[in-house]
């Protein structure tokens, strides 16, 4: 018999974060198993997609950084007591860390609504590890950024909200490998502490490899993510400099939203390679699903990640990837659909591209392993099924 879910997000279409994409995809993947699916997200992100089986909630959120988790939890909360109290729920499935709520709050969700299943997307204290990491790069606007700069000094306060979900939730589910063990490593969590890794998947029908063949005389290179300083755009620029002085036909693309542009473009100018590199503020998703395709190579040079979705994307689109051998990275990619290389170490990102730009015999049968491995092991539907044999243990 199918449940009623509450997912609590504070990313939903059209806010289309990982996040976002993540909550949006599981949820028609779990209609389709016969489940009823409450988002009860932010308001004021715009028209929502329409969804058979899935119902759209929001609330009032304090827009200020980091502090909106706070807020939005607690307005959350209440509208799902609300929902509670006229259509039943059966499982409270929250999406952590952008939603904080203290062990009280847990508490009461456990007592007077339902079971509560914690998706861990990643923590802050990672994400400062990886802004630290960026600054000490020279990355853009680390100490400028509203964003950045509030993850920096207050991590660490935040940090006992994640705490209190690994206490208060009856499962967490960890999005790598690499997360778990982030979270048991700072938080240690009791013996008792009840954790599953299920990887986020894919859109396989909307990311999907070209039937033509691609261009050979000129090398294109496609990164994608939002235009943060985390992200490692600047060692990217420094990288494709690099490669542009052994592959003069060579293009870079960079597509994200944010509030780098102008800063990278600016440096792209210093570095003398302005000429081949754009740089897109964001774009429809069936536009960077095209762009994907006509990538001969995506890189991802993120400095931190929970999983990370786009080099999935990547070879899903049947295009390889080189990104770090760090944290959840090495868990998607390795050289049978890639090459991995040193995180912020820009020679490395260099040498990594070379060498897969130079071997086209080799990118195609990189890409097409790499469409087998998502369709393999990262569909939508193998998380659907997981957490529904979740729900089910939960409410039986």
């Amino acid at each position: 018999m199918g449940l009623h879910i509450a997912m609590l997000s504070a990313e939903y279409p059209p806010r289309w974060g990982g996040m976002g994409s993540t909550v949006y995809h599981l949820s028609a993947a779990l209609v389709k198993l016969g489940h009823r699916i409450t988002v009860i997200t932010r308001n004021g992100g715009g028209q929502t997609p329409e969804q058979e089986g899935v119902s759209i909630r929001e609330v009032k959120w304090l827009y200020a950084p980091m502090a909106f988790t706070k807020s939005y939890g607690k307005h959350a909360l209440s509208d799902l007591k609300k929902l509670h109290s006229k259509d039943p729920v059966n499982i409270v499935h929250l999406h952590c860390p952008m939603i904080s709520w203290t062990e009280s709050q847990f508490v009461d969700c456990r007592e007077n609504v339902a079971p509560i299943v914690s998706s861990l997307h990643g923590s802050w204290l990672g994400e400062r590890d990886g802004l630290q990491t960026a600054a000490a790069q020279r990355e853009a606007a680390v100490w400028t950024n509203p964003n950045d700069l509030a993850i920096l000094l207050s991590a660490g306060y935040y940090a006992k909200f994640e705490r209190a979900a690994l206490t208060g939730s009856d499962i967490c589910v960890a999005n790598s490998n690499a997360t778990k063990e982030d979270f048991l490593e700072r938080y240690s969590p009791p013996a008792e502490w009840n954790c599953e890794v299920i990887h986020w998947g894919v859109d396989t029908d909307m990311f999907y490899p070209s039937d033509s063949a691609k261009e050979t005389e000129t090398s294109h290179l496609l990164a994608v993510g939002r235009l943060a300083a985390r992200k490692g755009y600047y060692s990217l620029l420094r990288a494709f400099a690099e490669v542009k002085q052994r592959r003069p036909n060579s293009e870079l693309l960079i597509v994200g939203r944010g509030h780098l542009k102008k800063r990278l473009e600016k440096q792209a100018k210093s570095l003398e390679i302005s000429s081949s590199v754009r740089i897109d503020s964001g774009m429809p998703f069936d536009k960077l699903a095209e762009e994907f395709r006509k990538a001969d190579l995506v890189v991802y040079p993120s400095y931190y990640e929970g999983q990370g979705l786009i080099p999935l994307e990547a070879m899903a689109s049947g295009t390889p990837v080189a990104t770090v051998d760090h944290g959840p990275l090495p868990e998607m990619v390795d050289d049978s659909v890639g090459a991995l290389f040193t995180m912020a170490d820009i020679d490395s990102m260099s040498s990594a591209i070379l060498s897969l730009l130079s071997d086209p015999e080799g990118l195609t049968t990189r890409g097409k392993a790499g469409r087998e491995r998502v369709l393999e092991s990262f569909p939508f539907s193998h998380n659907a099924e997981r957490f529904s044999k979740i729900y089910s243990d939960l409410t039986n």
